[in-house]
């Protein structure tokens, strides 16, 4: 292939310009703002998350047929008087492109985020119920649930019906969350974040540890 002295010139130059930069490494271990991604004024003490995450999960355990695969949830809230739990309420309805024909298509079926307002008694008394009231006191949420990402994974790249709150509990600086062209790492010291999931988004874990976020879908902001 042949190339004019022009671009050859224009690539070289361009090049010696990129290899004397020295690029930031240390902005990437903290929360830095951008399109779809923000943090809000509402603070929560993480030691209290930590215990309340130790004595939920003595109580019940994550769920979900995709644990092998790095996804599991504990579900916090629940319709009233339903306790079974069934896929589709562990995740619901999303958007992706899973192929090069670059077509959108839709992926499992919608979920009812407003009929999920009864926090599970299971979970009664614990620091999660207080989390519960105190978001509810600011925001209609729908689903509130604790959603666990094993080491060295990542979602699915998609979009979802509405934005969700993050409360990151456990984590670690390779733990990163994408909104569109935007990411950033969430960390976990009682900070809520909200995310614009309607926007294409992934989380993944890059660590050597566990992260686990909860997580509260905003219904008012479905499209």
């Amino acid at each position: 292939m042949g190339a004019d002295s022009g671009s050859i010139q224009d690539d070289s130059t361009r090049m010696k310009a990129w290899l004397a930069t020295r690029l930031d490494t240390r902005s990437v271990a903290s929360f830095v703002p951008g399109p779809g991604i923000a943090r809000l004024n509402l603070m929560f003490d993480i030691a209290k998350l930590r215990e309340a995450l130790t004595v939920c999960l003595s109580r019940a355990h994550y769920q979900g047929n995709m644990q092998a695969e790095g996804f599991a949830a504990l579900p916090l809230t629940r319709r009233p008087g339903v306790a079974e739990v069934s896929e589709n309420d562990l995740s619901g309805r999303y958007w992706l492109r899973p192929d090069d024909s670059y077509e959108e298509v839709p992926r499992e079926e919608y979920v009812d985020e407003a009929a999920y307002s009864e926090f599970d008694p299971m979970f009664a008394g614990t620091y999660f119920e207080e989390v519960y009231h105190a978001l509810s006191q600011r925001f209609t949420i729908g689903r509130l649930r604790v959603l666990s990402k094993g080491l060295y994974n990542c979602n699915s790249w998609h979009r979802d019906p509405e934005p969700r709150l993050h409360i990151p509990v456990v984590t670690n600086p390779g733990s990163l969350f994408i909104v569109n062209h935007h990411v950033t790492h969430l960390p976990a010291d009682g900070s809520v974040y909200f995310t614009d999931t309607r926007g294409y988004h992934t989380a993944l874990n890059g660590g050597e540890t566990q992260r686990v976020h909860i997580v509260a879908a905003l219904p008012d902001g479905r499209i």
